[in-house]
């Protein structure tokens, strides 16, 4: 399984964001500068996640993105699951009526504890860890 640009991107926007929680909105522009990600980009991705309750918008000069949530209650799986939505490996694991085989099906188990198993590892990492560990990397190159 690989995940898109989309899921990589958009946790990168967000980590910039909760480096930025107490602070003023952020700018586009310098998230996709300091993110490495065309402004373009950024603006599709944006959408997903304000509309999911992640993000919000402030227009104007001062205007820009910002966290909604706190960054300790906001992990890896909600950010990659709001922008590619499923990540079951295969259809079965999220639907099983689509295969008239999954009631003698041995590999199905193997799906659904590789499914499993991506969510507990997405699960256990915060935006609050994440943006600590960009900060202590951005200090280091200096």
């Amino acid at each position: 399984m690989r995940l898109s640009t989309k899921a990589r991107y958009a946790a990168r926007a967000m980590v910039e964001l909760a480096i930025n929680y107490n602070s003023e909105p952020v700018k586009l522009k310098d998230i996709a500068r300091n993110q490495d990600i065309s402004i373009k980009y950024l603006e599709q991705l944006m959408n997903p996640l304000r509309v999911s309750g992640f993000v919000s918008t402030q227009k104007g000069s001062r205007g820009g993105y910002k966290l909604i949530r706190q960054p300790g209650e906001v992990t890896l799986y909600d950010i990659v699951e709001c922008v590619e939505g499923s990540l079951a490996p295969v259809d079965c694991v999220d639907s099983p009526e689509v295969c008239d085989r999954v009631p003698r099906c041995v590999t199905r188990n193997v799906w659904v504890n590789v499914h499993r198993a991506i969510i507990r590892e997405l699960k256990s990492v915060t935006l609050a860890a994440l943006a600590e560990e960009q900060k202590q990397k951005r200090v280091s190159e200096i």
